[in-house]
Parts: structure tokens; sequence; C-alpha cells
């Protein structure tokens, strides 16, 4: 199975549809509810719901999700009814395959129930297809579409006394090139407040619009990110850091330590502080990297914002 462990959860949903063809006379017995089964709307509902329940105990690779939502509607014609499944859920991965279960299990099911009534010939199931997606990359953009600069500032004593590599920071550059930013500038410092200033100092008068610092938000007497970052957010983003720690809570309770802040600061740049760690870093951009996305190109200050969301 595809790892999905370090996706975020959205709300996510999916409208799959497929048409049974029949004579006539057993669409006729579909809206009369009579066939020698009994009522075969109703059951293949039930067959529909329990069968995006349960898709993942059916196809091998579909991971398991709770299901906050699955419906069955039909749409009778004179020689056929489409079905319609609608499946919601909130979770790492999305719920087309449950849809196009569901929508396939309910159309066998009137298969099933109308074909004491006609011959073989007469029944057959087309156009299953997925209809409508959302939630996930597809809704919540995790690229740019017009790229924008960044810096990833890396603290850490060891690494900046060439005492061992660095692997948090890279991890944040490459994920930022793989967003779509570009001109990503890379530093690394010791752990000092006054080369932290004159970094963010740099980057600031740049009208850099994304600036990552990397390592120094834990609680050990050098980690100096915080107290030096946060009077430099003119508009704290408390959001972004609750969801990444939220995030990370889930994966390792050492999430709960980090004390990382972000905000809006001069010329309109937007600063995140990020763990030293690779494994929190990359959390912590994993959750929050669709909100950077947006921040960036909708609600960065000077850009029009509508308000609200989709």
């Amino acid at each position: 199975m595809k790892d999905v462990g370090s996706k975020p959860e959205t709300r996510r949903s999916a409208r799959a549809s497929c048409v049974l063809h029949a004579p006539d006379h057993c669409i006729t017995r579909l809206r009369e509810a009579n066939t020698d089964k009994g009522d075969a709307l109703k059951t293949a509902r039930v067959a529909g719901i329990l069968a995006a329940k349960r898709t993942d105990e059916l196809i091998p690779l579909c991971h398991p999700l709770p299901i906050y939502r699955a419906d069955i509607d039909f749409e009778l014609a004179d020689t056929s009814v489409k079905v319609i499944a609608t499946v919601e859920t909130i979770g790492p991965t999305g719920v087309e395959m449950e849809a196009l279960t569901a929508a396939s299990l309910a159309a066998l099911t009137l298969y099933d129930m109308l074909k004491p009534h006609c011959q073989p010939a007469e029944l057959r199931i087309t156009d299953t297809h997925l209809e409508e997606k959302k939630g996930g990359k597809s809704q919540f953009g995790r690229a740019l579409r017009v790229a924008a600069t960044a810096r990833v500032i890396v603290l850490s004593d060891t690494v900046a006394a060439g005492r061992k590599p660095d692997t948090a920071g890279r991890a944040v550059e490459a994920a930022l090139q793989k967003s779509g930013f570009t001109e990503i500038g890379y530093t690394v410092i010791p752990d000092e407040p006054d080369q932290l200033r004159a970094e963010l100092d740099a980057a600031l008068d740049a009208g850099v619009a994304l600036i990552m610092t990397v390592g120094g938000t834990g609680v050990s007497p050098r980690d100096c990110t915080v107290e030096t970052v946060t009077p430099y957010l003119q508009q704290p983003l408390p959001g972004l850091m609750e969801a990444a720690r939220a995030f990370g809570q889930r994966r390792t309770p050492y999430a709960a330590l980090s004390r990382g802040v972000a905000g809006y600061a001069r010329n309109n740049s937007l600063i995140v502080t990020c763990p030293g760690s690779k494994g929190g870093a990359s959390e912590t951009l994993a959750a929050i990297q669709p909100a950077l996305i947006h921040l960036i190109e909708v609600c960065r200050p000077g850009k029009p914002h509508a308000g609200g969301y989709q």
C-alpha cells in the first residue's frame, strides 16, 4: 500500500456513476418497487452504501477510511437507470474508489433483481466513471502557479561547525523547489541571535516572499529562534504552527515541545520557523504547505482576496 502517513487530512468527496440499461417493463418495475425480490431501488441503495464502507476489503491496495457520508441516487429513464454514488470522508487520501465501487455494486444489485424479469442480453451496465472529486491536492494546491522567492536559514551549532551534515534544511529547500519557489537562498549559521537577525534583515530588505528558519525552536539553552523571530512578526499567524504541532503530535509526542511561530513581517514577507530535525521540518511543511501556497498567492498583503473559502 502507498504510504499516506505524511499527507495532511482534508475533507474529501467523490461522485461516480454508471448506467444500467434494461427493457422498459423492467424500469416500470423499478418505479413500482415490484420485482420478485422486492423493492430493487431501496435494496440497491443499501448495497451501494455498504460497498462504499467496505471498499478496502474488496480492492486490495485501497486504504481503509472513515466514511462520513455515502449516498446513492437514481435517475430513471425509459430504458435505463443512472446510478449516482456520492461519498465523503476526512482523511489523507481520496474516496474515488469508494464512490466507483458504490455505484457499481448498486448497479449490480439492480441487475440481479431484474434478471428474473428479462433475458440476460437485455441487461447491461455501461459508462462507469468518476464525475467529480474534491479535496486533497486537487483542490488545495501544493505548488505555486507563479514563482516566488524563498530563503532557508538553518540554525545549528553542530552543522555550522561542520560536525554533521544538514538534512533538515536541505529537505525544506527541496520541498520548496518542488512547490515552485525559485531563487531559494540557503545558509547555515550557529544558534546565535545576532547572526539570525542579520540574515532576517537581509532577506526582509530584499523582499523575499517566504523565509523559513530550521532549528532553534525547542527548549535547550541555545535555542534562540523563537525569541529572535517574534519581534519581527507584525501580523502573527499562530494557526500555522498550531496546525503543524497538531499534525506532528499524531506522529510523535515530541511535536508538542516545538515553540515555533509564524507570521508576516515587513515588506510583506512571511516567516515560518521549523524544528531542526528532518522529520520535524518535513512534517511541519507537509501540514501547512497548502496554507503557505494560499498565503503567498492570494493573501499576501497587497494582493486581492475576496475572503472565505469553497
